[in-house]
């Protein structure tokens, strides 16, 4: 045997001697590293929640675009198709009357609340 093969030999004979010594404690590293990684990486555990959170909540708004594209859409037809609503907006928001009715505004200040306008 040579020199340089006695020199491989003995490297190889440290390299097992350290990984018989240390094998375990560098494998548990080793999986500790990961758990964290899965954990707390770029597409860990706690990305993904916070992804989904953030698509639950688009979802949220969507459907909630979706409901008042609904309710405009329905008054559209309504102010297409029924003179009655739009006699009653020209009515409240506009303040026109038939002609011999008289409009009598009350300040807001002296208003009811809503809840006790129908009690005595």
């Amino acid at each position: 045997m040579g020199l340089e093969e006695l020199n491989e030999a003995d490297a190889g004979e440290k390299i097992w001697s350290f990984l018989r010594q240390h094998g375990r404690a560098l494998l548990g590293l080793l999986v500790l590293f990961l758990i964290v990684h899965d954990i707390f990486g770029t597409h860990g555990f706690l990305a993904m929640r916070r992804t989904q959170l953030e698509i639950e909540k688009v979802n949220a708004g969507f459907d909630q675009l979706n409901k008042e594209n609904l309710q405009l859409q329905q008054e559209i037809k309504e102010l297409k198709t029924d003179p009655h609503k739009i006699e009653e907006i020209a009515r409240d928001e506009l303040g026109l009357a038939k002609p011999g009715e008289v409009i009598i505004k009350i300040p807001q200040s002296q208003q009811l609340p809503p809840d006790s306008a129908g009690k005595p």
